[in-house]
């Protein structure tokens, strides 16, 4: 996943991120798409942190998926309203992203929030950072 001269398939960052990893993914994939309508895109980060699927609408970013060895890190940059907002739902999260959130440093363009899964666990907090980070469209029924 750090060869820039080799984009990596769907199937290849599967594989890569292994059967664990494999079902938060997806669901992470299928919420932004059915909620947010964005197409993500591929591009490469650097040597350090290789490819990433980037999901961004009107030049601002959503979040940025990292794939890994057995896992994956989700990029979510919170602003000082999104984040003030997160804290106070904190108690509807659980201890894993509240202490990230205790824990981050403000940067000059908001707090980074590095999130690994390695599997389903936190995939329930991570929506609902999402949520704050930008509101869901409304659905067609």
């Amino acid at each position: 996943m750090i060869d820039k001269a080799h984009k990596p398939t769907e199937k290849e960052i599967l594989s890569f991120i292994g059967e664990k990893a494999k079902e938060a993914w997806l669901e992470i994939k299928q919420f932004i798409e059915k909620h947010y309508g964005i197409e993500p895109e591929t591009l490469f980060y650097g040597a350090k942190y290789g490819w990433t699927i980037r999901y961004r609408k009107g030049g601002k970013t959503l979040c940025s998926l990292f794939p890994e060895k057995d896992g994956f890190t989700i990029l979510i940059t919170l602003g000082k309203k999104e984040f003030e907002k997160a804290l106070s739902l904190c108690d509807e999260l659980g201890s894993k992203i509240q202490k990230l959130l205790r824990n981050t440093k403000q940067l000059h363009d908001g707090r980074w929030l590095w999130i690994q899964l390695l599997t389903k666990d936190d995939i329930d907090d991570v929506k609902k950072l999402l949520q704050i980070k930008r509101k869901p469209k409304k659905n067609k029924s």
